[in-house]
């Protein structure tokens, strides 16, 4: 037996959808930046590999702890002690990879391939991650060419899904 007339049934779907579309946690475009799959603690998924971002930059990258993350534009971002989390939120836009934590040749080609931080290099005071030994040796060959390269294809591929460049 239907108990509620069709109108007052599609009044009230509406008013249910319009409550979840309103509640909802705000979206970022898809694939800005390469994190992990899965949440964490802080909230979205793991930046950088779970490295301490600031550690790239004293020349020594160690992985992060949990104990000392904070969630940031789109990524959780994990750090080794308190001093590089505040050194972090004080700054993020120093110390958060270039491209997203794509990696800087794949952004060259106009692809976001993963960016390894086994495979990083800090440029003019920014970090940049590549996919692999291989790849950081081509990259490295030209990496002022490949940097304005692949700056240029960002503002075209920032918000592209992987799967769709």
């Amino acid at each position: 037996m239907n108990y509620l007339p069709k109108a007052l049934s599609v009044v009230l779907l509406g008013a249910l959808l319009s409550v979840a579309v309103v509640t909802m946690p705000a979206a970022y475009a898809a694939d800005e930046h390469n994190v992990s799959v899965g949440a964490t603690l802080a909230g979205p998924g793991l930046a950088v590999h779970g490295y301490d971002a600031v550690s790239f930059f004293s020349g020594h990258p160690a992985i992060g702890s949990d104990e000392f993350a904070v969630a940031h534009d789109g990524a959780t971002y994990r750090f080794v002690n308190q001093a590089n989390l505040d050194a972090f939120n004080a700054n993020p836009g120093r110390y958060e990879p270039a491209f997203g934590g794509f990696c800087a040749y794949g952004a060259a080609l106009g692809k976001k391939f993963d960016g390894d931080p086994k495979y990083w290099r800090v440029v003019d005071g920014k970090l940049y991650l590549n996919l692999n030994a291989d790849i950081q040796a081509k990259w490295s060959e030209d990496v002022p060419g490949n940097l304005k390269t692949a700056n240029s294809n960002w503002t075209r591929i920032k918000s592209i899904p992987v799967d769709k460049l």
